[in-house]
């Protein structure tokens, strides 16, 4: 019992094992009761039962920050805050594509919470590679955070200059023409399956085949990866601690997925979103680039400006479409666009 608790009572990446131990232990739990009991029967997500699921996520993110605070710290906790709301806030637009990927596949409503709940397994695992790297880089060159940053601005202002009509159709993606061409993929659904076995054309043996809800976790899968070049970067300008680097993104995607099915159904009433998003990314960029020459911005106020521009785009852009219909993007899907940013 003793060599247990001097374990727990460890250091794991300059935080105590046991902080990862109850992390881990609600990931876990979160993904048992959504998949477990939620989610058991699947069914058809509506937009009512994703902002409930959204706002449990966020109650729980919520005291996991608290219990950093308490723990750790109120700088610690406000880092996680800020990282969490960054994090969710440049994901954001990762869901807009993921609608695109949906919709472009044929993936009923059925199956999408099928493919996101899955997809979130790789995410999990991903981040932690990237976010590792980041961390280790980071921690032998910090000057590295000089090029995080300027890559963040370059984003930002890539983004801010994106016009719509510029996006091209996803049956040109370079990730959907790779996927198409190195496997067999069947033209249709096989109900909740990634693969089946059929025959092939060639030598009529039965062989493994890649049904369209496979593709599009692939898919989501890689445009998460993509995402995450600018994203994870972001946090780093917040605090280059591993362990609320990780959890706030990890907290902030599992809110995400879980909001997406209200997202998707309005998702024509978000018009203007993205030019707060392209703020933030520049004033998170220029916030990073002081970092190594000794220049460090209030925790504090980086929380609440990310906040406010947040909440400008959306309510702006509520405003500015408030007399048109919500349109999901079953009813009226836009062109593809996950080439990396």
């Amino acid at each position: 019992m003793e060599s247990l608790f001097a374990a727990l009572s460890g250091d794991f990446l300059g935080t105590p094992v046991y902080f990862w131990v109850a992390f881990i232990a609600i990931v876990l739990g979160l993904l048992v009761f959504d998949l477990g009991i939620l989610h058991r029967d699947e069914h058809e997500i509506e937009a009512k039962e994703s902002l409930m699921l959204y706002g449990f996520y966020v109650l729980i993110a919520l005291a996991f920050g608290a219990w950093v605070w308490f723990q750790r710290g109120a700088e610690a906790g406000l880092e996680f805050y800020t990282g969490y709301l960054i994090e969710q806030s440049l994901a954001m637009d990762n869901m807009f594509v993921i609608a695109t990927i949906f919709s472009f596949l044929g993936i009923p409503r059925l199956y999408q919470h099928r493919v996101l709940f899955w997809g979130i397994l790789g995410v999990i695992l991903f981040r932690a590679v990237l976010i590792g790297v980041g961390a280790a880089l980071v921690h032998q060159f910090s000057w590295i955070l000089v090029i995080f940053g300027a890559f963040l601005i370059f984003t930002g202002i890539k983004m801010f200059a994106h016009k719509e009509e510029e996006e091209t159709n996803l049956e040109d993606n370079k990730i959907y023409k790779f996927l198409s061409s190195r496997f067999r993929v069947t033209k249709e659904l096989h109900g909740r399956n990634f693969n089946v076995k059929q025959p092939d054309p060639k030598t009529g043996k039965l062989v493994t085949w890649l049904t369209p809800l496979a593709i599009a976790l692939i898919m989501v899968e890689i445009v998460d990866l993509i995402f995450a070049v600018d994203s994870v970067p972001a946090v780093f300008a917040v605090t280059q601690d591993t362990f609320i680097v990780y959890t706030s993104n990890i907290f902030a995607i599992l809110g995400l997925r879980a909001l997406y099915f209200a997202l998707a159904a309005m998702m024509n009433r978000f018009r203007y979103l993205q030019i707060s998003l392209a703020i933030i990314l520049v004033l998170i960029g220029i916030k990073i680039c002081l970092v190594p020459f000794g220049i460090h911005i209030d925790t504090l106020l980086s929380l609440g400006v990310t906040i406010s521009i947040l909440a400008a785009g959306i309510f702006y852009s509520l405003w500015k479409t408030r007399n048109e219909p919500s349109i999901s993007v079953e009813e009226a899907p836009r062109p593809g666009h996950i080439e990396p940013r």
